[in-house]
């Protein structure tokens, strides 16, 4: 986004010290935490870190609650992501990059590099298709104002996520319009998702 200057707010007296080095980190978990921070200031010409009196941070707090908020009686969906490793963990991830040709590789193409398809007609759908995409840390996105952006999937992992979610931890079946709604607020894209869906219900 071509930030260069950024404040950060904690409520963490620890962590913002830690970051100042004004506080030594005593254990290891904590030193693999500053390691891991580290590369996400060197981006910035300006970082700075201030601290934020609990009593004074109550978006935060509030949030905190969530955690341990029974929502049975809301009648929408609270979508909940359940880190089950730290971030700070060793991992060892292979990343294969798809050799085949999917609806992704002209957009991303066009996005990364520039390349457009020999047909005129076919690179001004590209160049148009391609305002509504955005490529962050290699993953492609889908933009969609006033929500997150949706990851974009290849078709055969897009109908797996189908038949899983149509299928349902209790059987239940739902609507094309319905099960593409729900996909979508998991966050997940593909140029095929509203035929697809039919296809399943």
């Amino acid at each position: 986004m071509g930030v260069e200057a950024i404040v950060a707010l904690t409520d963490s007296r620890l962590i913002a010290n830690q970051i100042k080095r004004e506080f030594e980190e005593k254990d290891k978990r904590m030193e693999k935490n500053m390691k891991a921070m580290q590369p996400l200031f060197e981006p910035f010409k300006k970082f700075t870190i201030r601290l934020i009196p609990r009593g004074e941070n109550r978006r935060a707090d509030a949030l905190s609650k969530l955690a341990t908020t029974c929502f049975d009686h809301l009648s929408k969906n609270v979508l909940v992501e359940v880190l089950k490793e730290r971030s700070i963990d060793d991992r060892r991830v292979q990343t294969l990059a798809p050799t085949w040709h999917t609806w992704m590789t002209p957009i991303v193409e066009y996005l990364q590099h520039g390349i457009l398809l020999d047909s005129h007609e076919e690179a001004r759908k590209i160049r148009i298709k391609a305002l509504f995409y955005a490529i962050v840390d290699e993953v492609l996105y889908r933009k969609v104002f006033m929500l997150p952006w949706l990851k974009c999937v290849e078709e055969a992992k897009g109908k797996e996520t189908l038949r899983e979610t149509h299928a349902g931890s209790g059987g239940t079946h739902e609507w094309a319009r319905a099960l593409t709604e729900k996909i979508l607020r998991m966050g997940i894209y593909w140029l095929t998702i509203h035929r697809d869906a039919l296809e399943v219900t």
